[in-house]
């Protein structure tokens, strides 16, 4: 016969509800249990052996205190330990832990105060990865339009419209990124704004590519661990099928995805490889598949559940091209997140040549509006 589901653990009780044997509560209650037996045997002695009644006393009071400095002292013990612990992480040591050695309550405490330290040093390491995420992003759209500024101060570009039209898109973009950071904010409650609408693929990511080319050479003037690369030897090509094909997200999210995309798929292509960009239509409606494919060596299948870990640079002295510079780690992190945003999908797919990167956006039917 089965029953139904358990319902919740109350204090002091195994997960099939009966009372926990190692509980204080139980510690307690034999301590007085064991002292009354001591007390009442020593004075059964005392009646059958005619011996006195102080010598009695004073007996039973010295085993009782042995029991009740021993029982006590297994209690103590711990709070001393977990309050170590916890002026530690008061002092912002968040890599002490509890020993986890007790089935009681002071072992649900030490469980509980572990799980306080993890959470602690997660949002401490969140901050840190934070800072370097802004420094990540930041330096594309500043490189872009130092290059258009350079060329027009070194009279390589004219400041015709066209120019200068370039550089405005690089500053509006900065001003959207630093929307983003206030969005960012969010995320602790769980709460990211997606601006979706609906857009036409071709063109979008036609401006992204060429964003990406226009960048290369003022990358190549700033200083080395952007995680940006300074290929000029690299071609991009833009494959979208059927042309019209349209989307629903967030562009400026998606833009976020397929520029940390390029960005690491350069870095690892050989001498004159080439990058591609590939759109097709995916299986609901406004929904869309991206895959970005490069020559470079690959991804080790070993490697492929750790490719998206913030400051996960692989192997830095085997799968970089000739223009890597090693990078931060971030950019692909930073793709993995903009992607679950939407409700979607990003991962290495399988591939005859080089590294095969896999987004699957849903579309309009996935995230209410």
């Amino acid at each position: 016969m089965s029953g139904g589901p358990a319902g919740p653990r109350g204090p002091g009780e195994e997960p099939w509800g009966g009372v926990r044997p190692f509980s204080i509560k139980t510690k307690l209650g034999v301590l007085v249990v064991v002292s009354v037996l001591i007390t009442t045997g020593l004075l059964m002695i005392a009646v059958r052996t005619e011996t006195e009644l102080r010598f009695i006393t004073v007996f039973s009071m010295i085993a009782t205190l042995l029991i009740t400095q021993f029982v006590a002292h297994s209690l103590t013990a711990p709070l001393d330990e977990m309050n170590a612990v916890a002026r530690s992480i008061s002092h912002g040591d968040y890599t002490r832990r509890v020993r986890e050695n007790r089935r009681d309550e002071l072992g649900d405490l030490a469980q509980t105060i572990n799980r306080m330290a993890d959470d602690l040093e997660a949002q401490d390491r969140q901050r840190k990865e934070l800072v370097a995420n802004v420094s990540h992003e930041l330096r594309t759209p500043i490189a872009g339009l130092r290059a258009v500024l350079e060329n027009i101060v070194d009279g390589v570009s004219p400041a015709d419209t066209e120019t200068m039209r370039t550089a405005l898109k690089q500053t509006e973009r900065l001003g959207r990124l630093v929307e983003t950071l206030l969005d960012l904010s969010r995320l602790d409650n769980g709460v990211v704004p997606l601006r979706k609408r609906r857009f036409e693929v071709w063109p979008y990511l036609s401006g992204v590519l060429k964003e990406a080319n226009m960048a290369v050479p003022a990358r190549a003037g700033i200083a080395s661990g952007s995680g940006t690369h300074t290929r000029t030897d690299v071609h991009l090509h833009l494959d979208v099928s059927p042309p019209e094909l349209t989307a629903h997200a967030d562009p400026e999210r998606i833009h976020q995805v397929v520029a940390n995309l390029i960005d690491n798929a350069v870095k690892h292509s050989p001498p004159h490889g080439r990058v591609t960009v590939k759109a097709r239509r995916g299986a609901q409606p406004e929904s869309l598949e991206l895959e970005v494919l490069d020559e470079g060596p690959g991804i080790p299948r070993s490697e492929w559940h750790r490719v998206f870990e913030r400051f996960n640079r692989g192997d830095a002295g085997a799968s970089k091209g000739p223009g890597s510079d090693g990078g931060t780690g971030l950019g692909l992190a930073i793709a993995r997140w903009a992607v679950d945003l939407h409700g979607g999908r990003i991962g290495v797919a399988e591939s005859a040549r080089g590294c095969r990167i896999l987004v699957t956006l849903p579309g309009e039917t996935s995230l209410p509006s």
